[in-house]
């Protein structure tokens, strides 16, 4: 498959995502190498590697997670179309984390190197990587949050309700229900339960009447009760930008 210009990106087309100028759309143009595709279970970036990419997420769904030398693993987030990837490491010279394909993905790829020419030329454009990094930020403090004072049920909830809404902001769904590729396995890793008591959460939710969850396919059926549930009342989502 060849690589599709930035202009006829079907992200672009999406209401979820801000507009930039006929100038910084050249540049992203110039910026961007090539495009690359990888299979589930692929790694995009390799946990305490160096790398002098950085990646925008085209299609599919990734999740960034940090490891324990035993095996054990914490996922930080979940990563969406538009998302972008690979900015912290500029911090050590090393990824701090690894970044894993949840499904078959596309992404862009970006020299880290040439990432200050952004800086100097397109302030807008630097003010838009500040603001994906501050909004990560803050998905991983929700999480935080979660993982620290929610209960089971509460923190799945807030899971599923804060999923749902992303994706539907980039068109992974409708009405009907959206794509949700994670099994009980990243659940629990992502909020910190056991597998055990993550299927029985779930099936509570699910006997309470709150959603339907099948062949990778979520359908939230009471939206203002699973947020009070979760106690969880994000800002609406407002119009991201996209590199």
């Amino acid at each position: 498959m060849s690589d599709t210009s930035c202009a006829a990106c079907p992200l672009r087309a999406q209401g979820g995502f801000t507009r930039v100028s006929d100038a910084e759309l050249a540049f992203i143009e110039k910026f961007r190498r090539r495009e690359s595709t990888l299979g589930p279970g692929e790694a995009i970036l390799r946990e305490g590697e160096s790398s002098n990419l950085l990646f925008t997420l085209r299609s599919g769904w990734a999740f960034r997670f940090r490891s324990l030398p035993d095996g054990r693993r914490q996922i930080l987030n979940f990563l969406l179309p538009g998302d972008f990837i690979g900015l912290q490491a500029e911090l050590s010279g090393q990824v701090p984390h690894g970044v894993e394909a949840l499904t078959p993905v596309r992404l862009c790829v970006f020299p880290r190197d040439e990432l200050w020419d952004l800086y100097r030329g397109f302030p807008g454009l630097a003010y838009d990587l500040t603001w994906l990094s501050a909004h990560e930020e803050l998905i991983v403090d929700e999480n935080l949050l979660g993982v620290g004072q929610r209960s089971a049920m509460e923190r799945i909830a807030m899971l599923l309700v804060h999923l749902y809404k992303r994706a539907r902001s980039v068109g992974e769904g409708d009405e009907s229900g959206v794509n949700f590729p994670l099994n009980q396995q990243h659940i629990a890793d992502a909020l910190g339960l056991s597998l055990v008591h993550t299927n029985k959460s779930l099936r509570r939710l699910r006997a309470y009447g709150l959603h339907e969850l099948s062949a990778n396919r979520l359908r939230i059926l009471k939206v203002e009760a699973l947020q009070r549930l979760a106690d969880y009342y994000a800002l609406p989502l407002r119009a991201r930008p996209l590199i």
